[in-house]
């Protein structure tokens, strides 16, 4: 890309540090932009009926991340399953920053088992929350806030299998909701200025798979490997750069082939 225009640009990611994430926000920095790092400060309370799969990084590894980047980066903390704290993050965010940008909805909720057979109302709500629930309303909060011409976009991070994700009930049909909430905000503000698009990845390495699953998935993406972290932080800058002025609503999958 010539000139991404990103330079001087504040970005809010969250789940920003750590995984996809981390690597979504060096990607800005290396642009030039001051990356708010949202992150979750304590784990979540285990729960009798499911087996939780989440990432943490802790408020050392976020703050050190921010001093990392420079330009200003800084990390905070919001739980985003708790009613309120989307608002309260985008406002913290804006006190400080003065604008947000750029808004990058990274931050997910997984949990294990969520099949057919396995459902309950706590694991579909929880899932909801945070994949799609959350992040309309920081968009909305966003664009409210909106200083000048700011925000200028949003990109949601969804899955290469929202169409269909069996086995992964709440957290594949939360990341479809959100897919269609990008259809929907990049309709409702694009007469604002604002662009709203999605990213979504496929099986990308970011530690949870052994030798056995990275063999498995490897032999069923047309283009040979799975995928990592760098891969889905170019295409999401790329969504947030100028050369994407015209690109809104849309949903690209970086897959390497998988789940076309």
């Amino acid at each position: 890309m010539i000139d991404t225009r990103l330079a001087g640009q504040n970005v809010l990611v969250t789940g920003g540090a750590g995984n996809i994430g981390a690597a979504i926000s060096r990607a800005f920095a290396v642009q030039g932009a001051r990356v708010a790092i949202h992150y979750l400060a304590q784990d979540l309370p285990a729960a009798a009926d499911a087996e939780w799969a989440h990432i943490t990084p802790s408020a050392d590894e976020a703050g050190k991340l921010a001093a990392e980047l420079g330009n200003g980066s800084f990390a905070i903390s919001a739980d985003l399953s708790e009613p309120g704290a989307a608002s309260r993050l985008a406002e913290a965010v804006a006190a400080r920053a003065g604008s947000i940008n750029v808004l990058v909805n990274n931050a997910a909720h997984c949990e294990l088992p969520d099949g057919v057979d396995t459902l309950t109302h706590g694991s579909l709500e929880r899932h909801y929350r945070v994949n799609a629930i959350a992040p309309a309303l920081l968009t909305s909060e966003v664009a409210r806030l909106r200083q000048g011409d700011a925000p200028r976009c949003v990109v949601n991070i969804t899955t290469d299998a929202a169409r269909a994700f069996p086995g992964q009930t709440g957290y594949g049909t939360s990341k479809a909701a959100l897919e269609a909430l990008t259809r929907s905000m990049a309709l409702d503000l694009a007469p604002r200025g604002i662009r709203v698009n999605a990213v979504a990845p496929g099986p990308v390495q970011t530690g949870w798979m052994d030798a056995e699953l990275v063999a498995r998935a490897t032999a069923i993406v047309p283009m040979g490997r799975v995928g990592e972290p760098a891969d889905i932080a170019d295409a999401v800058v790329y969504l947030a750069s100028y050369q994407a002025r015209w690109i809104t609503g849309q949903v690209l999958q970086v897959a390497g082939g998988h789940a076309l």
